[in-house]
Parts: C-alpha cells; sequence; structure tokens
C-alpha cells in the first residue's frame, strides 16, 4: 500500500468560501488560485445539496489534476472517496480518523483541525493524520470566533511534529512570511484569496501569496 504525499503539503492551501464563491462561480474563482500557484484546494461548502457539493467536488477535482495541486475536500470523507480526491480535511467534530482512513485508503491525506493546541496536534498525531493544522494566527473574518493561536505555538509545534503542518486563519500576503518562517510548510487563505473582487485578482493573490515559500 502506498503512502500519501505529504511531502506536497507546502505551499499555498487555498479553501473555497461558499459566501465568498457563491454557486458555481466556485469553478471559476478555484481555476485562478491555481493559476496563480496554489498546490492545494480545498472544496468547503456547508450549504449545499449532495448532488450540488458532488457536481462542483469532481469539476474542483479535474481541475487539480490539470494543474498539478492537490484537491482535499472538506469535512467528507464519503464525498472525498467519490470523487477521488487528494484527502479529506476534518475539523474536531468531523468524525475520527481511522474512520476516514478506512473510508479513503491509506495512500489519502488526512488533515486534522487543531487550532491553537498542541495537544489536539498530538492526539491527532498519534491517530495518524498527515498534516496539522494550527490556528487562527489573526483575526478572521471566515471564523471569527475561533480561538487564537500565537507564533511560539506553531515553532513548539515545529520542534514536536514530523507532519506538515498549516497554519490557518487571517493569513494573507502580508503576514504570511512570519508563519512561513515560524515552521508553516503551508499557509490555508480563504478571504485573503477568495475575497478578491473577481478571477484576475483572485489568481493576482495566489500568485503574490505562492510567491513567498521558497522555489
Amino acid at each position: 500500500m502506498s503512502a500519501p504525499e505529504t511531502d506536497r503539503v507546502r505551499g499555498l492551501y487555498a479553501v473555497t468560501d461558499p459566501d465568498l464563491c457563491p454557486g458555481e462561480r466556485v469553478l471559476d474563482a478555484g481555476a485562478a488560485a491555481l493559476r496563480g500557484g496554489a498546490a492545494m484546494l480545498q472544496y468547503r461548502d456547508k450549504h449545499a445539496d449532495t448532488a450540488t457539493r458532488r457536481h462542483r467536488a469532481a469539476r474542483l477535482a479535474l481541475l487539480c489534476q490539470e494543474y498539478g495541486a492537490l484537491f482535499i475536500v472538506n469535512d467528507d470523507p464519503a464525498l472525498a472517496a467519490e470523487v477521488e480526491a487528494d484527502g479529506v480535511h476534518l475539523g474536531q467534530s468531523d468524525g475520527r480518523i481511522d474512520a476516514a482512513r478506512q473510508l479513503l485508503g491509506g495512500d489519502k491525506l488526512i488533515g486534522v483541525s487543531c487550532h491553537g493546541r498542541l495537544d489536539l496536534a498530538q492526539n491527532a498525531a498519534d491517530q495518524g493524520a498527515d498534516y496539522l493544522a494550527l490556528g487562527r494566527f489573526f483575526p478572521s473574518r471566515t471564523k471569527p470566533e475561533a480561538p487564537p493561536a500565537d507564533l511560539d505555538t506553531l515553532r513548539e509545534a515545529r520542534r514536536r511534529f514530523r507532519q506538515p503542518l498549516v497554519a490557518i486563519g487571517g493569513v494573507n500576503a502580508d503576514n504570511a512570511g512570519a508563519l512561513i518562517e515560524a515552521g508553516a510548510d503551508a499557509v490555508a487563505v480563504i478571504h485573503g484569496l477568495f475575497g478578491a473582487p473577481d478571477d484576475a485578482a483572485v489568481e493576482a493573490a495566489a500568485r503574490r501569496l505562492a510567491g513567498l515559500f521558497p522555489r
């Protein structure tokens, strides 16, 4: 059985939002982020019905294949398996890692949100998570109530864990550099990317963010 490609969890991790990219615009905006250099794209939509989510996820999966990026589905291992995504991202209340692994197989990525808590990161690592998401590091428009995390926590996580670290929460091109310097392998961006007014601006924002990572 092959292992997940954890070395590809690096760079700009674009996360879609149904309020910022309503309807079918998520497809055009996602393509713009990929053109700009997003290395990973997560489909996140808690509003649409099952058939719509399946359709959009399948289209985004094909786009990611076209651009050589990883495609991740938020919260839904079954949908990730159905569209042959590269993995799934789980929150703390989105089910067990071992159940997702059984459904997806050993070669798919499973990421877990750990907020700013190293104990949650340790639990996720012990249970087989392939990458650990920490944050929010800055004020977030998407999840303003999310508990804060700080750079010292990120530095300690970098010392402690072998898994790739994804930093999230209010990330944009102006503050992402500090996260990368503190040890983030990837930065997950929602509003700082898809809050741009049009697809050309999404692509430009993605290019700026992706350019922060060493080649």
